[in-house]
């Protein structure tokens, strides 16, 4: 089958690989019908997150129609159309069973070099890394799917594939983004990054009760998706953030803010951003937490700040003691999809969101990798893209 495989930093092929089989009892194989290429697979392309080999397949954004299932899988059948979430979770652990699908225990068959990082390991991936499992990704013809009763979800007829794809990743992240927030009745809720992610925040904050969205990016394209969405927008280029938010809520703060950006924000926005490049680039930090920091600064006091950025690995000058002294909560994850999509799925049925809003390019796999450095290089007005094997 062909499939886009990863090959050292900036090096996206599409090639033939071997086609997925049946491992195990409870797995599924699905014909992809449609992949994404997600803002957090730019880390793989930029080469900053570990453990990476040569020819791995990449991608966690899939959804298609099911071909092939093992002895076990009861839920699934041969021509079911299903949205796959990223986080492969096994629905049997302490974590499963509460929710937590993204921390399952069984899934990643990896986590002892998890572990040594991060203290345990969180779910398997798909296509992220074998840090995460060394699962073969999605943006490819086929897929197989491990635990396939606990992870796809069956979509209707009636709703297309770009309505629904955005299901197994940046829509479930944008809205828990907001819904870790806690948002009451004319809260204003701060968004750092108006990518795709971003851009599902901003429509979730609203979905959610925010009387106020602002959206900081300095991409044009970006700010105005989020302006058409209801959100004030702020251009750090041309103007100071902070300063900015303060003046817009009376000097008391955003209500919650939430950090889309993660690890590698743009390294104009600010000296501290350049130093952070410097640090990573002389093998002297792991991650650059700018966009965290000033998230910090501009939460009011008791306040949340919710991170769904990406990050690896250890934070230099992160303000802890603004944190502690003001009262502010953190909330973070990678998503545990499972848990919010029957909502989510409900939400697009009732027309109260169409996640294909922030679709920009339509694409083959064989233009995959060249859209890999569009994506990244914010050229073409590209905000988010489709493939279709």
């Amino acid at each position: 089958m062909k499939a886009l495989t990863w090959h050292g930093k900036g090096d996206i092929r599409c090639e033939s690989v071997p086609d997925p089989t049946i491992v195990d009892a409870t797995d599924a194989i699905i014909k992809v019908t449609a992949c994404a290429i997600c803002g957090s697979d730019l880390h793989l392309y930029d080469g900053v997150i570990p453990s990476m080999k040569s020819g791995d397949v990449l991608g966690h954004e899939t959804m298609g129609e099911v071909v092939e299932v093992g002895a076990a899988t009861k839920n699934l059948k041969v021509g079911d159309r299903v949205v796959v979430p990223f986080t492969i979770s096994c629905g049997e652990c302490f974590f499963c069973k509460r929710g937590f699908f993204s921390g399952c225990e069984r899934s990643n068959p990896n986590k002892d070099m998890a572990s040594k990082l991060w203290g345990s390991s969180p779910a398997g991936l798909f296509g992220y890394s074998h840090l995460l499992g060394g699962y073969a990704g999605g943006q490819a013809e086929y897929l197989r799917v491990p635990f396939a009763d606990v992870g796809p979800i069956k979509v209707p007829d009636h709703l297309s594939d770009e309505q629904v794809l955005f299901l197994s990743d940046i829509f479930p992240t944008g809205y828990m983004a907001a819904d870790f927030c806690n948002i009451q009745q004319g809260d204003t809720i701060a968004i750092w990054g108006c990518g795709p992610v971003g851009q599902m925040a901003i429509r979730s904050a609203f979905l959610l009760g925010a009387e106020r969205v602002i959206a900081i990016d300095t991409v044009p394209e970006r700010l105005a998706l989020a302006q058409a969405a209801g959100a004030l927008t702020l251009d750090f280029h041309e103007e100071d953030i902070y300063d900015r938010i303060m003046q817009l809520t009376h000097g008391r703060g955003a209500d919650a803010c939430i950090d889309a950006v993660g690890t590698e924000p743009d390294t104009t926005a600010s000296a501290d951003s350049v130093l952070d490049r410097v640090k990573v680039a002389l093998f002297m930090g792991t991650d650059r937490p700018h966009v965290l920091r000033q998230a910090i600064h501009c939460c009011r006091n008791f306040g949340t700040v919710s991170i769904v950025g990406v990050y690896g690995g250890f934070l230099d000058k992160v303000p802890m003691g603004s944190a502690i002294n003001r009262g502010l909560t953190f909330r973070m994850a990678q998503t545990p999809v499972q848990h919010y999509l029957p909502t989510l799925l409900e939400r697009i049925e009732k027309g109260e969101i169409d996640p294909s809003f922030v679709i920009t390019h339509r694409a083959t796999l064989e233009e995959g990798p060249e859209l890999y450095k569009t994506f990244r290089d914010k050229h073409d007005g590209c905000i988010k893209v489709v493939m279709r094997p």
